[in-house]
């Protein structure tokens, strides 16, 4: 045989072989699966950021100790955006181009996501689960684009509306981050009010980052609300509701899933002592824990040498819910399959008290409800199930 025409089948056959082989995406390799998360670790909310990091990092560390997924180890990227809309866009840019992220999970904080989401979904990219119930992270539906949290709109519209009818306030006011986050809350709200004839007494606004809120507690009490609704995270509410305790306002507040959590009752104390809030799952208190909920929370703190927290938990099941779509997608992954696979997956409460996410091919939202909890005798309390 000539040397021209061993070269002619040397090249025919390696031909075949590239054809013959699964499509790559970015961020998959022959043994790695590349998942990035736009957080805040050193801003406002980092107290939010570092415990949803340390609960998907715990769970990725299973999956790998397991082997990993069909044989790839889930390699988790992060980039500290410090809840900087600005920092948001350069993080997502990094991860998508040095990084080559397969899959964006659990982005922090709504304005980050609404300035990083364009950059991520462009670059053809899975945008799952992000920290911001916004009506744009599921709607209008787009392939890569998918929920799992009640958007702010419907479980503030439910929560209001329930909280008004059973303890008949008469003059409900709002205190609202002056961002994407606060005005979706406001738009709940304001929806809840109409439905049952009536409107915001009073509303009044601060900026991301506040620490000092006498000016709008003074203004809320001015008004002789008799429900303050926050839409605040941790720090803030705390703030708010100590400034109101200080000057001896003893109003109802109710605030949204961004400030429940405990370490809102562990920084302020008394102080924020029958707040209400809305739920997406309940806290993980050892006290009363199930065996497997028991043992979930002493591996969690083997491994950071901390308790955990709700955000802990909610960064884990996402991680969760990455691992088994992936598993169940298979060897060959790419965001289109893995899209098509996450479009016929059901799951089921868990151990932690999860609710029941299902997605489908017309439906990218995974959940719609929430429920009431109340801070008693230092702790969260559910008060109702899932508000309709």
């Amino acid at each position: 045989m000539s040397p021209l025409r061993r070269l002619a089948l040397a090249l025919a056959s390696s031909l075949s072989l590239a054809c013959a082989l699964p499509a790559t995406a970015a961020g998959v390799s022959a043994d790695e699966i590349v998942v990035g998360t736009v957080s805040d670790l050193s801003g406002p909310i980092a107290m939010l950021g570092v415990p949803v990091r340390d609960g998907m990092l715990m769970r990725f560390d299973e999956a790998n100790a397991g082997g990993g997924v069909h044989g790839r180890k889930i390699r988790l990227a992060v980039e500290d955006a410090g809840y900087d809309p600005k920092r948001a866009v350069l993080a997502a840019r990094k991860l998508v181009q040095h990084d080559q992220a397969f899959a964006f999970i659990a982005n922090m904080g709504t304005p980050v996501v609404m300035a990083s989401m364009p950059i991520i979904v462009d670059a053809g990219r899975l945008h799952l689960f992000p920290f911001s119930p916004h009506r744009a992270t599921y709607e209008p539906l787009h392939p890569l684009k998918f929920q799992n949290f009640a958007p702010y709109q419907d479980y503030m519209e439910a929560a209001t509306r329930h909280m008004v009818r059973e303890r008949g306030y008469q003059r409900s006011c709002l205190l609202y981050q002056d961002d994407d986050y606060g005005l979706e809350v406001m738009k709940g709200v304001e929806k809840a009010l109409a439905g049952l004839g009536t409107e915001l007494v009073e509303r009044t606004s601060y900026k991301r980052g506040a620490t000092d809120f006498s000016s709008q507690i003074a203004r809320l009490r001015a008004a002789r609300c008799d429900l303050v609704v926050l839409a605040t995270v941790v720090r803030e509410t705390v703030a708010a509701m100590s400034e109101a305790r200080k000057i001896g306002w003893d109003v109802d507040m109710l605030v949204t899933a961004s400030g429940y959590s405990a370490q809102t009752h562990e920084l302020g104390g008394a102080a924020v002592e029958g707040l209400y809030g809305v739920s997406v799952l309940p806290h993980p208190y050892a006290e009363g824990a199930n065996s497997q909920l028991a043992a979930w929370i002493e591996r969690y703190r083997a491994r950071f040498n901390t308790e955990p927290n709700v955000w802990s938990v909610m960064g884990y099941t996402l991680a969760d819910l990455f691992v088994r779509t992936a598993e169940a997608t298979g060897r060959e992954l790419t965001p289109e399959r893995f899209a098509h696979t996450l479009e016929g997956m059901a799951f089921t409460r868990d151990y932690f008290g999860s609710p029941a996410y299902r997605f489908s091919a017309d439906d990218h939202l995974g959940n719609r409800k929430g429920r009431l909890a109340q801070i008693r005798n230092g702790r969260w309390e559910l008060i109702t199930d899932y508000l309709e």
